[in-house]
């Protein structure tokens, strides 16, 4: 299915007066973020993978092209417009950096130089892709960062910005350092491991916790986790404790998890069921879980859902893709706070002898600065 029209009407407008006039020289575009959220000293690349692929692919389908004949936009396009719709395709360079790519302010992550018309067409998908998917890695990164060496599992997809978003936001995840998803679909598509246990409603159906439990264990007689909280959540752990060996992991969703987290463990080490561990989950993000770790709550790994994958305290990045040069000229604009700086530009980063980032240069590509280059070519 064609992805072409996902994209802004002044994108095919600006097309339609681009070839009206024969105006279609080489141009580079490079798409960076202006600037980075409050609280985020840095930015995590991802999205490229999906680019490429709508680069790839690009085109328009012949029942895109009867949509956009019907337009009053286009009354006025020079003959020949919509036939050159149906043929075009891309068929650029892209450089970039390389996905999962620690990135900041400022520098190009993504450089693109094809003729005009091509370069220019691809402006929406490429922003809205590669923003969610660094957004979300972006804010996995923290997460993973603040649980320590201690898995965090993506289990935010029902909260995402719809089934597509919940999809990639799964893979971002992955990119920044998630252990695996919830998201059957990113385990089939991406490769991501996949993990869950059950619900609320799951227990709530059965006439008793004892019964939940039971036949879920039948189910999963190598090891699986049970959720505790539904009714009483110290007998509930005791219970599980009880039920063999097939009970590896309990999951606590609800209440002052700190304080549920060290009543669990007693009762399963009670009960001599050390080996049984304890996942958290429920509104988690980076601050709650050094909070929790900080607390020194009994904890073996995390469940994240709505605050990752939703970036709830930066939900979106003032990422641009600006033209920069045309037929090798520089060019810049400057716009009062949205100034560009011309030029096809290279990122070098720098590092100390013990593998430790130092700083970033940006310069001109054939610049030839201190550090490795950052852009590579990737079609």
């Amino acid at each position: 299915m064609s992805e072409a029209l996902k994209t802004d009407l002044y994108e095919l407008t600006m097309l339609a007066a681009y070839h009206r006039a024969g105006h279609n020289p080489l141009a580079t575009f490079e798409l960076f973020a202006r600037r980075l959220p409050t609280n985020r000293g840095y930015l995590v690349f991802a999205g490229l993978e999906q680019a490429l692929s709508f680069l790839e692919e690009f085109s328009f389908s012949p029942e895109d092209i009867d949509y956009l004949r019907g337009l009053p936009a286009f009354a006025g396009a020079a003959e020949g417009f919509f036939d050159m719709l149906a043929g075009l395709r891309f068929t650029g360079d892209v450089w970039a950096v390389p996905e999962g790519t620690a990135v900041f302010a400022g520098e190009p992550l993504l450089r693109v130089t094809a003729p005009l018309w091509e370069a220019q067409i691809v402006e929406t998908w490429l922003l809205s892709a590669i923003h969610l998917q660094t957004l979300v890695a972006s804010k996995a990164a923290r997460v993973v960062d603040a649980a320590r060496e201690l898995a965090v599992f993506d289990f935010g997809s029902r909260r995402a910005h719809g089934p597509e978003a919940g999809l990639f936001a799964a893979r971002a995840s992955y990119i920044g350092g998630c252990s695996g998803t919830s998201n059957c679909e990113a385990g089939r598509r991406f490769g991501i491991p996949v993990a869950g246990t059950m619900a609320h409603s799951y227990v709530m159906s059965f006439p008793s916790e004892r019964e939940a439990f039971q036949n879920y264990l039948a189910l999963h007689p190598g090891g699986t986790t049970l959720l505790v909280d539904t009714y009483d959540i110290v007998e509930a752990a005791k219970l599980a404790a009880s039920l063999g060996p097939a009970c590896k992991a309990v999951r606590i969703d609800s209440g002052d998890l700190a304080q549920l987290a060290v009543k669990v463990r007693k009762a399963l080490d009670d009960a001599g069921r050390k080996d049984v561990r304890i996942i958290l989950s429920g509104n988690l993000n980076e601050y709650r879980i050094e909070k929790l770790l900080k607390a020194r709550a009994p904890v073996d790994a995390f469940g994240v859902g709505t605050e990752m994958v939703v970036s709830a305290d930066a939900p979106a990045l003032d990422l641009v893709y600006k033209l920069v040069e045309t037929d090798g000229r520089p060019v810049a604009k400057r716009s009062r706070g949205k100034s560009t700086v011309g030029g096809r530009k290279q990122v070098w980063r720098t590092f100390d002898k013990r593998g430790r980032m130092l700083r970033d240069c940006v310069g001109l590509d054939g610049e030839r600065l201190p550090g490795e280059q950052l852009l590579v070519q990737v079609m």
